[in-house]
């Protein structure tokens, strides 16, 4: 689970009925998502992407715990239906990649990017999270550094759909 209030939360999941859900095993890699066509457009021209997007609670939630790799041109869309507070964060519980994230506003603009590393401990609680530290309403994990070496900063924008990726 990702977020501010993980601990609370998963304190709440690990007891009663929904203890069973504590003990699945989410170091087997999740199945992949629906994905799209993305590019990120900067000042140097687009960069395609191919985003998993996580819509769901549940499907947020798992990410892309398990892993162990991904391509260099693939990552994880998390979209959310409203905006998100900029204490909320995400968190690399049981996931094995170094990863960046770029937080986004509502219009797919990036508001900011943090680096991520992986916490592979048994417990939950000690795992760090990463807050966004600005208002989103979806974030895009890649492979670590791959912000930085493909020139995209904050105040580049995604754009999801083919016809965002060609050159200008």
């Amino acid at each position: 689970m990702r977020g501010s209030l993980r601990p609370l939360l998963v304190a709440i999941a690990c007891t009663g009925t929904l203890a069973s859900a504590c003990a699945a095993d989410t170091s087997v890699p999740q199945p992949r998502l629906p994905e799209v066509v993305a590019c990120f457009v900067t000042e140097n021209g687009p960069v395609p992407v191919t985003l998993e997007v996580a819509r769901e609670f549940s499907q947020r939630q798992s990410g892309l715990m398990g892993r162990e790799s991904l391509n260099d041109d693939e990552g994880m869309l998390f979209k959310y239906s409203n905006l998100q507070s900029p204490d909320r964060g995400f968190w690399m519980y049981k996931t094995q990649l170094d990863l960046d994230i770029a937080y986004l506003d509502e219009h797919g603009q990036i508001a900011s990017i943090r680096q991520m590393a992986p916490c592979v401990t048994g417990s939950a609680s000690s795992c760090p999270s990463y807050p966004a530290g600005v208002a989103f309403q979806s974030a895009v994990e890649m492979n670590q550094d791959f912000f930085s070496d493909h020139g995209i900063e904050v105040g580049d924008r995604l754009m999801t759909g083919p016809e965002h990726c060609s050159s200008r």
